[in-house]
């Protein structure tokens, strides 16, 4: 699998909060939260990886262009000013070349147990015909939480919509297909806006979404996050 990363927003709430970085750049156990995934990604054996870096943040590019050295050309680094996450999306498949898709949002914390696993199971879900996997966790701290029903085989039957018991929730990370790939940029193309409208769609429109469940993952959106971040990785190292 290529990976992707998406760093292509603008990181408001964190600002609100006085967080002067981005969230690319905001340390995490002591490293800048870009470089902890590309290096996640390479532990977990991406054949490339595609950083979607918004174009406001050359110091985020510089922090990753100084792990090329390791990288060589298996490293993109693409610059976007992009007006929705979809956008992002789009333009970050159209870079990474042709094979399925390991996608992080470059906010996601998770330990290292839990990508090692996540990446596995996605893997296997589509190598058994999956369209897309979508990691998802009862862990709810979010002001908009995308929900997740799920039938009794796992899959997702509704993204999007009221809340559902057990909670269930997406955590920014997702595996594509080919055909799932092609389907995000046929909804860019068509006026989509939103990374979750198009996950919503996907499952209306009949696609076979796997989902694979973590028991807790943090998104930097808010800085008491930062704190909870180190402190879910602390309890791993421990």
């Amino acid at each position: 699998m290529h990976g992707l990363i998406l760093a292509g927003g603008e990181g408001s709430r964190l600002a609100a909060d006085g967080v002067a970085e981005p969230k690319a750049a905001v340390r995490v156990a002591g490293q800048s939260q870009i470089r902890r995934l590309l290096a996640t990604c390479d532990a977990l054996g991406c054949e490339t990886v595609t950083c979607m870096v918004r174009d406001v943040f050359p110091d985020v590019v510089a922090d990753l262009e100084a792990s090329r050295d390791a990288w060589g050309d298996r490293l993109r680094v693409i610059s976007c000013h992009t007006p929705s996450s979809l956008h992002t999306l789009a333009d970050g498949l159209r870079e990474v070349p042709r094979g399925t898709v390991f996608c992080s949002m470059v906010d996601t914390v998770m330990p290292e147990r839990d990508w090692a696993h996540v990446w596995r199971e996605c893997d296997r879900r589509l190598g058994e015909g999956a369209d897309a996997v979508l990691v998802v966790t009862p862990f709810v701290d979010d002001e908009t939480p995308l929900w997740v029903e799920r039938g009794a085989d796992g899959s997702a039957v509704r993204v999007g919509g009221p809340a559902v018991e057990p909670p269930c929730v997406t955590g920014g990370v997702y595996a594509f297909s080919q055909s799932a790939r092609d389907a995000a940029l046929r909804a860019q193309r068509q006026g989509g806006t939103r990374m979750r409208f198009f996950l919503a769609d996907l499952v209306r429109g009949g696609a076979r979404v796997a989902t694979v469940e973590v028991a807790r993952i943090v998104d930097l959106d808010h800085k008491r996050d930062i704190e909870a971040a180190d402190a879910l990785l602390a309890a791993e190292a421990t």
